[in-house]
């Protein structure tokens, strides 16, 4: 294993690039030295943070007292499958960006809409990474984990991951660490059908349509860069988590509720909540439409030291000094606020880490 840093800063580690240090930190460059460490960890009794590229990560000032494991695996290998698509293996630490962007490049369609997405590619599974109208859980065909309990890997189909919107059994417990996951995906040079309607727009199409894949991926680019979403050191816009608060999904009465506190609090002409099919009895609306009409606009809170993104209600964002103390203050009155205008409580989508929200 390799030699641990002691006292090791974290917050540079992380997209929202706030936190204290790690009381060890270890890189880990192969599976065999994720299990490794993690085995030391657990059999020490210590507390246990693994970092996939920090994207998803709001780390406590005082820092994390527990041993560290960066995720820092390579390896991407693609072999033919028997019904006509390419099986594509992903070691965790891969970048996930970069993977879409192979996949592109390789004509492999089906998560070209998951473009500029930060983090590595073992945390996708967890949150089920989506975006413009795709998600993970509709590609991944495996997930090989290392098993804490059990001390053994452990590989799960796609059923077994138990996907739901931003969620997944490895999200549900800590149980499980991600080695590899294994994408299936589409041989050619079109991208899956366009879903999500402000893509479809900006590529001039229909929604249902194909389009060269380069395009779909140069779309949902520039869609994210005009949301401050994709990774730039220069614009403080993205030094976020990117969304803080998942859509909230209700249910039929819930839905209702929240229809009469738009018409109360915006007038029966007034604009009303977006809403989206989620299942029987059940309806997603928009977290940033919520955030929006209760009062919490572009730039709010701006300069700082955390500030609503100039570009994107939904992301909370360092300003350049900020503390995790700030971002929490911040995210709890966005919360506080869009509960008390509507009547719902929006969930965090990132893990706060020696602290809560």
């Amino acid at each position: 294993m390799p030699a641990p840093e002691h006292g090791a800063e974290l917050a540079p580690l992380t997209t929202m690039r706030v936190g204290g240090p790690a009381s060890v930190l270890v890189t880990a460059g192969t599976p065999e030295e994720v299990v490794e460490a993690v085995r030391a960890a657990d059999e020490a009794g210590t507390p246990l943070l693994l970092v996939s590229g920090g994207s998803n990560l709001v780390i406590a000032d005082e820092g994390f007292d527990g041993t560290a494991v960066r995720i820092a695996t390579k390896g991407v290998r693609a072999a033919p499958a028997d019904d006509g698509t390419v099986e594509v293996t992903v070691a965790a630490g891969e970048v996930w960006d970069d993977v879409v962007a192979r996949a592109v490049a390789e004509g492999w369609s089906g998560i070209e809409a998951l473009s500029g997405i930060p983090g590595l590619t073992g945390a996708t599974p967890v949150q089920n990474v989506g975006a413009y109208g795709q998600e993970v859980a509709q590609t991944i065909s495996r997930v090989v984990t290392w098993d804490r309990e059990e001390m053994r890997e452990r590989t799960f189909t796609n059923d077994e991951c138990r996907f739901t919107y931003r969620n997944s059994v490895f999200k549900a417990t800590g149980r499980y660490v991600v080695l590899e996951v294994t994408f299936r995906l589409d041989p050619g040079d079109l991208s899956a059908p366009i879903a999500y309607a402000d893509l479809a727009t900006h590529l001039g199409v229909e929604q249902g349509e194909r389009v060269p894949l380069a395009h779909a991926r140069d779309a949902v680019l520039a869609q994210r860069r005009k949301r401050g979403m994709v990774l730039d050191a220069d614009d403080h816009d993205t030094w976020s988590c990117g969304s803080f608060f998942t859509n909230p999904i209700l249910a039929s009465q819930e839905m209702d509720a929240l229809l009469a506190r738009a018409v109360e609090r915006l007038g029966p002409a007034g604009p009303v909540p977006p809403t989206f099919p989620a299942g029987e009895g059940r309806t997603k609306t928009s977290a940033a439409w919520l955030i929006d009409k209760a009062g919490f606009t572009k730039g709010y809170a701006m300069p700082g030291p955390a500030a609503l993104s100039t570009k994107h209600t939904l992301a909370v964002t360092n300003r350049g000094d900020a503390t995790a103390a700030d971002v929490a203050a911040l995210a709890r009155e966005v919360r506080d606020g869009v509960q008390a205008a509507f009547g719902v409580t929006l969930v965090n989508e990132p893990v706060f880490v020696g602290h809560s929200l």
